[in-house]
């Protein structure tokens, strides 16, 4: 059983396992040293790059709009909000989105990083069905997405928060479904986070792919231009 649960101390929306005690709580957090260094590798790292935050902006246009059709814990989607994108996550699961919501607040609550959460917006519904939505066509420049990688039992061990992610959601199983209704929601691109080995999502062939070291971001282009 997974339950949230208020950390007094620090006043954060946490996540615990009862059938998992050793592995103690998780929350989304957004403050880390850790975040902070991806933020500082600026816009010419690869997720960056596939999102297309390293080109510049026309005058007047406004920040690029991006979509995360699956949020989980968040970080993905903040750093990209830090590199100037106005970011929408999108998240299925009522628990998971509450600490996404908490993340945002805590994030508000700090001076140095409110204008980041400014830029965010949280929003609880299953992805394929709102990206599929009629009024929903186009609406956001790039749509990002982060499917779990179905355990094959070959990879190493996941980390205490997927394990955990993936007991409160069941995984990402409909993930395949989500690449039609990314492109119908895209105007210029669709991103889909991989790692290095897995094959295209869909089994379909992406425009062009930035590697990581253990990951890599394939790009669907929606224009010529994208």
């Amino acid at each position: 059983m997974l339950g949230p649960e208020i950390d007094r101390g620090s006043e954060r929306l946490t996540l615990r396992a009862v059938h998992r005690p050793q592995y103690g709580s998780i929350c989304a957090d957004w403050l880390t040293p850790d975040l902070a260094r991806r933020i500082a590798a600026g816009r010419r790292q690869p997720m960056a790059k596939a999102a297309g935050l390293h080109k510049p902006r026309e005058p007047g246009i406004g920040p690029l709009r991006m979509l995360d059709g699956t949020a989980g814990l968040g970080r993905d989607g903040y750093t990209l909000a830090a590199l100037g994108a106005e970011v929408t996550l999108v998240e299925r699961n009522p628990t998971v989105c509450a600490l996404l919501q908490d993340a945002r607040r805590r994030v508000l609550d700090d001076p140095r990083a409110a204008a980041i959460g400014e830029r965010i917006r949280v929003i609880e519904a299953v992805s394929s069905a709102f990206m599929a939505l009629p009024e929903h066509r186009c609406r956001w420049d790039v749509v990002y997405l982060d499917p779990m990688y179905p355990d094959d039992g070959k990879a190493a061990l996941p980390s205490k928060e997927m394990q955990l992610l993936r007991d409160l959601t069941g995984g990402d199983a409909d993930a395949d479904a989500l690449l039609e209704p990314a492109l119908h929601a895209a105007s210029r691109r669709v991103v889909v986070k991989r790692p290095a080995k897995a094959p295209p999502l869909a089994g379909r062939k992406p425009s062009l792919s930035f590697d990581g070291t253990q990951l890599r971001f394939d790009v669907y282009l929606r224009q010529p231009n994208g």
